[in-house]
């Protein structure tokens, strides 16, 4: 399948975006105007550059306002389409993106526009250009795709065809039935862009909020499947506005873009049922299921006695140091496993279970890869080991996604363990999960553990420019499910959370974005008020007041719940004056739904990590999302008095 992308999602200047675009992979590009127009090099050079790089010029985008016009009024934009020729013919261009009539139209007679069509065809013909005409939602006469067709069908002229832009389609609601009807050899351009569900207008929705396949509410592989199946051969394109990306690297965002069409690209390829090839050239990638659970969670810290600590107070056993690496320890309550590397050590530097890497400042790592985001100092979660069926295909799913391979150093006898960054410069580990011990916890001893205890869910702060990045990269390479997202109130503002799942619900990982969000990746977590929107662990136990009483036995100080939040759990709730005396006695929080019952208490914060303990009790599948604001006020009190 072609690739291509709009130099208009990405942000820089125009040369900076053919280089991006060239160095993730992208076979061609969409040159947006207004790109051109500011360059200092002149079309020929443009031309040059994208030659040298490898990359075709494959549209010409936008021309505006041209149908539907008086007669004195489309010789003028008769001219002006010639003008945008003949720059076409200087960088070796042959498609131009006809925009439906917005401003200037005032005639709505489809034989008006289909003479108007020919002549520009007629046109055309002489600079050897294709004209693809394309619906936008906010037209002021023809804002349908079908409509788009008809006109194009009944101008039955060899240079004018249509553009599909999966925006403009999807965010009027369109029955795509009709697409079928269009040979694929008149779709002239295919555009795509999905977007999250939102209920405003739609141009404001087009401008600011679209974003890349994967990352939005659209169904997009049903809609490209049904474009490959017309004989569609030309490029798959990204047409993407949206401020976040504009003022992302350049680089990391053309990489998103690609991944974003290889993850579209596969799942067509594994939706098709009929048998016929497409000349789409669709290729599959490896098949991985979705991860069987949490294998790890590695936490970095600058202050070892605090947080071993704290994971004792926990119930967590001490396994022992890495057999080589004593920097770094296992800690494990049942199938909750937590490995604690320390940093204070010079040069000490970590990824998976004890393993060395690359760190941000390391001239190995591009500027553009995740793992420049990611500070050396404080208590953090450094990176997560999922169980999967098959590491390998896993790992080699995640490079065909243009995921950066995290640099590893293993001695012979140690279990080979691979992963790559996360958008957020934390580190994603593959081992192949069987229900028993992994086999690289060897490295660090042997502690029997048979407690009903695993790491129930993983609670993430994202960077505000790379959320939809992390929800693409969740979703493309563990085949984690994005649930809807919700606003949740902290004292500073609304944190937006997202949960990747699992089906069964084995792997769960909330994402946040905290309010007024920092746009430097180095302060992951901090807002641009200098407040820590932290992450924690939860760790799941069978009787949440016996873990709670171990943890006050052993010293853990609770974050603090107000007597307020108790006597609104008992307005809320019918609960038994005992359960809500228990409750308030050790700090435990509580919710209900018609599944089940939900009790949990939180540790106080090291660095930007902290722990929350959970009983689920029969079918409860939340995560309290009631009890967040108590929380996120609880913590924000303890910032200020720290």
């Amino acid at each position: 399948m072609r690739t291509s992308i709009a130099t208009v999602c990405l942000s820089g200047t125009l040369e900076e975006k053919l280089q991006a675009a060239a160095t993730a992979g992208f076979d061609g590009v969409e040159i947006f105007e207004q790109d051109l127009i500011v360059s200092p090099n002149s079309p020929e050079s443009i031309a040059a550059l994208a030659a040298e790089l490898g990359l075709s010029l494959d549209l010409y985008q936008p021309f505006r306002d041209f149908e539907g016009v008086d007669d004195e009024q489309f010789a003028a934009n008769l001219a002006r389409a010639e003008a945008k020729f003949q720059l076409m013919k200087r960088m070796g261009m042959t498609t131009i993106l006809l925009c439906s009539n917005v401003a200037t139209a005032t005639i709505d007679d489809d034989e008006v526009v289909v003479d108007q069509l020919r002549r520009l065809g007629d046109l055309a013909e002489k600079y050897d250009v294709d004209v693809a005409y394309e619906a936008l939602a906010w037209g002021r006469f023809v804002s349908e795709y079908a409509r788009a067709w008809d006109l194009v069908k009944a101008a039955d002229h060899p240079r004018i065809g249509t553009c599909l832009d999966s925006f403009h389609i999807l965010s009027r609601g369109t029955d795509l039935s009709r697409i079928a009807e269009i040979p694929g050899e008149k779709i002239f351009f295919l555009q795509l862009a999905d977007a999250p569900a939102l209920s405003m207008d739609v141009l404001s929705w087009s401008r600011h909020h679209r974003v890349f396949p994967g990352e939005g509410a659209w169904d997009l592989t049903d809609f490209l499947t049904r474009v490959a199946e017309t004989g569609y051969a030309g490029p798959v394109s990204l047409e993407v506005f949206n401020d976040s990306f504009r003022q992302a690297d350049t680089r990391r965002t053309a990489v998103d873009g690609l991944r974003s069409l290889r993850w579209l690209e596969a799942n067509v390829t594994a939706a098709r049922t009929g048998s016929d090839p497409v000349r789409l050239d669709l290729q599959p990638l490896p098949h991985v299921s979705e991860p069987r659970g949490i294998d790890y969670v590695e936490l970095s810290t600058d202050a070892l006695g605090a947080l071993t600590r704290q994971i004792h107070q926990l119930g967590f056993r001490f396994v022992g140091f890495h057999r080589t690496k004593p920097h770094v320890q296992l800690w494990r309550r049942g199938q909750a496993r937590i490995v604690v590397t320390e940093t204070t050590e010079p040069g000490v530097e970590s990824a998976g279970p004890a393993v060395d890497s690359a760190e941000s400042g390391d001239p190995s790592v591009e500027p553009a890869s995740p793992a420049a985001d990611f500070a050396e100092s404080g208590t953090r979660l450094r990176g997560i080991g999922f169980a999967v069926d098959e590491a390998d295909a896993a790992m080699e799913r995640a490079l065909l996604l243009s995921a950066t391979e995290v640099p590893r150093d293993q001695a012979h006898d140690e279990e080979v363990l691979r992963g790559v960054f996360a958008p957020d410069g934390s580190e994603v580990f593959f081992a192949n999960g069987t229900g028993e011990d992994p086999q690289w916890t060897d490295e660090f001893g042997n502690v029997p553990d048979d407690r009903q205890s695993a790491i129930d869910h993983i609670n993430l702060a994202q960077p505000a420019h790379h959320y939809d990045e992390a929800v693409l990269f969740y979703t493309s390479l563990l085949a984690l499910t994005a649930l809807p997202s919700q606003d949740v109130p902290s004292p500073t503002g609304l944190v937006r959370s997202q949960v990747m799942s699992s089906v069964d619900g084995a792997v769960r990982m909330p994402l946040n974005v905290s309010p007024d969000h920092s746009t430097n990746a180095l302060s992951r977590g901090a807002g641009s008020s200098g407040e820590t929107y932290p992450e924690h662990v939860a760790i799941a136990c069978d009787d949440i007041f016996t873990a709670a009483t171990t943890a006050v036995a052993r010293g853990l100080k609770f974050l603090a719940v107000p007597q307020n939040y108790y006597e609104d759990l008992a307005a809320r709730f019918d609960i038994a004056p005992e359960l809500l005396d228990r409750l308030r006695e050790h700090n435990i929080l509580y919710d209900r739904d018609d599944s089940g019952e939900f009790l949990h208490f939180y540790t106080s914060t090291i660095g930007s990590v902290f722990f929350e303990m959970v009983e689920r009790r029969t079918g409860y599948h939340g995560f309290g999302a009631p009890n967040a604001p108590v929380r996120l006020a609880a913590q924000h009190r303890r910032n200020k008095e720290s």
